[in-house]
């Protein structure tokens, strides 16, 4: 019972947190991405505020907000890194994104047209060695033609905050600023790159994009968050297959020691065995026999790893501070990981199949002991008794 207990508990608890970090990185990146975004097939929008009215009357869409975007470098001193701008309206972003609840230094209203200033991720910040206050230089792709020659287009900017994700992607390489300022930069005055969406579920999101580019024109193309981050997504969900594949061996090797103990007792019972034979007992009696006692074995200690992992699941958070407080020591090291507490999300639906699964493997596993009890002959059990 309690090595069957043991494996479920631990599948349940180890899917559990798999399961936590999987949403933990998924509302940090679609907290900065978009649940959708729409753009021109030009890679612009030219009137994006007909487009935001035309869609904010769409099922399932609760809001918008447009954007400019493009790569561009930094550069500070002799420093000198590789960014992604973002263009924002400080405005309508907070409806369809969580930066600015993670901007730890500065404030969103900070990014006034016209001031050229940027918000930088903190590593980025860190890497270029600025601060709030600082001048930085923006050096786009774009080129000035000159009578020196062909150079390209600097922009000197003010730092004006710093915010930070918790994602090394986000906060080593993100730089946002005014909308209209970035549409200067990138020269695309009095457009946007496309328009971010937020909808109401983003488990559908695939679904609602469809439907709401069938009511668009051709001349449209929208991007759901589902296509951009698949590679990232389809790896968890094949390292959390392969993870339920290897815990499940655990239960596996309790089966076996069912197996084994069954076996050992029909060996020592074959006397008994064989008096219930004559005084008038079926091989299928028997059988049931050693089948109920491997069933109810299985089937308690399904329940008793249940109700272990249910309970670790829910606690693993506490349980974790509380030996980390004891022992001193920080199991997830914030300077080297994204998440530094261990996430858990508990779904009912896992622990059905894992319960569903411990049960029918134990089940499976009285099938030969009990058929080698109903086999035995009262005849040759008792020739030397």
């Amino acid at each position: 019972m309690l090595g069957v207990a043991l494996g479920v508990a631990a599948l349940i608890t180890v899917l559990s947190v798999m399961n936590g970090f999987e949403k933990e990185l998924r509302e940090r990146i679609l907290g900065m991405t978009s649940h959708a975004f729409i753009t021109e097939r030009s890679g612009a929008l030219s009137d994006w505020p007909t487009l935001q009215s035309q869609i904010q009357n769409q099922p399932h869409v609760i809001d918008s907000a447009p954007f400019v975007e493009g790569q561009a470098m930094l550069s500070q001193g002799n420093r000198v890194r590789g960014t992604m701008v973002r263009g924002i309206n400080p405005a309508l972003e907070p409806k369809v994104s969580t930066i600015g609840d993670k901007i730890t230094q500065g404030r969103f209203d900070n990014l006034q047209p016209g001031s050229f200033g940027v918000i930088l991720g903190s590593d980025l910040a860190r890497a270029m060695g600025v601060r709030i206050g600082d001048k930085i230089t923006l050096i786009t792709p774009h080129v000035s033609p000159t009578p020196a020659g062909v150079i390209p287009r600097l922009k000197r900017l003010k730092v004006v905050g710093i915010f930070e994700i918790g994602m090394y992607e986000y906060d080593s390489a993100l730089a946002l600023m005014n909308i209209e300022d970035a549409a200067k930069l990138f020269r695309i005055p009095n457009q946007v790159t496309g328009l971010r969406l937020k909808l109401d579920d983003v488990f559908k999101a695939p679904q609602i994009t469809r439907e709401i580019m069938n009511t668009l024109t051709v001349n449209y193309r929208a991007v759901d968050w589902t296509f951009q981050h698949a590679n990232f997504f389809r790896a968890l969900e094949t390292e959390k297959m392969v993870m339920f594949i290897i815990l499940l061996l655990i239960v596996a090797v309790a089966a076996f020691n069912i197996v084994s103990t069954l076996i050992m007792m029909v060996t020592d019972k074959q006397a008994d065995i064989a008096i219930l034979r004559t005084l008038g007992m079926t091989p299928g009696n028997i059988m049931t026999i050693f089948m109920v006692q491997g069933v109810l074995i299985g089937l308690f200690g399904t329940l008793l790893g249940i109700i272990s992992g249910v309970s670790l699941a829910l606690n693993i958070e506490s349980i974790i501070s509380f030996i980390e407080s004891l022992l001193g020591y920080n199991i997830l090291s914030p300077d080297v990981y994204y998440i530094s507490n261990i996430p858990s999300d508990l779904r009912w639906d896992d622990v059905t199949v894992v319960g569903i699964t411990a049960f029918l493997l134990s089940l499976l596993s009285t099938l030969y002991p009990s058929w080698r009890a109903a086999q035995t002959r009262p005849a040759e059990a008792l020739r030397y008794d």
